[in-house]
């Protein structure tokens, strides 16, 4: 079964996936700091979200073969640009940048990648990323030079997210941004779930145990936390 059918049947079983996004800058490429960095995965953690809005000292490739000799849970590239691809992972996430009007986010770096992906084993998984205000200015919006939409405009989001599904994405991922100060709220995942059939992905800005609930009662199929488990400051408190 391939990932997204893995995806695809939790939607419909309603089983609560949650992933954990790496920052290749912030990885130390050592045996010990991966074994340690894996020893604190949340115990209900079922995949590995890598990548970021930038990768200057080009870590991802070797932090996905250094991950690899030690979990078996699935590698998914959650890329900020084409040049961080690599064939080692499982599967990307096949982002395109929806909220915005950025041509090089919405399709220029997608085209960049297409020769690359043709000659990878990778499994693609199209996404419709839609960037929302957290309350902080956000690493995607610096890097993208698009604005998050606001959290109040959710009709606008959930036709963004309609959009994407009618244009064939797999999946939509809605997005606070790494170091949020609020998550999205659940007001909008429902409405986006109760408007789109795919899965539908949450990240940003959730830092405690009681938000990742409200997010997957809302109608989130995967979970993402990433600056919290960074900082340690994930809340496991129900």
């Amino acid at each position: 079964m391939s990932l997204y059918s893995q995806i695809q049947f939790s939607k419909e079983i309603q089983l609560n996936l949650l992933a954990i996004l790496i920052d290749p800058e912030k990885f130390e490429l050592t045996s010990a700091f991966a074994k340690a960095y894996l020893l604190r995965l949340p115990s209900q953690t079922t995949h590995l979200l890598l990548g970021g809005s930038t990768d200057t000292e080009n870590k991802t490739e070797k932090a996905v073969q250094l991950l690899k000799k030690h979990t078996s849970l699935p590698i998914i590239l959650f890329p900020g640009s084409h040049a961080q691809i690599t064939n080692v992972a499982d599967t990307i996430l096949f982002l395109s940048l929806l909220s915005g009007r950025n041509p090089e986010y919405l399709i220029g770096q997608q085209v960049a990648a297409a020769p690359i992906l043709k000659k990878t084993s990778l499994e693609i998984i199209p996404t419709g990323y839609i960037l929302i205000h957290g309350g902080a200015e956000s690493a995607v919006a610096r890097v993208s030079e698009t604005k998050p939409m606001p959290q109040n405009n959710i009709q606008e989001i959930v036709n963004t997210a309609l959009a994407g599904q009618f244009l064939g994405k797999k999946c939509i991922y809605l997005e606070a941004g790494s170091g949020a100060k609020i998550p999205v709220s659940t007001a909008i995942i429902e409405a986006v779930k109760n408007a789109v059939s795919i899965p539908i992905i949450v990240g940003g800005g959730i830092r405690s145990q009681k938000q990742m609930q409200a997010a997957y009662d809302a109608g989130a199929t995967m979970v993402v936390v990433g600056t919290a488990f960074e900082e340690d400051s994930w809340d496991s408190a129900s």
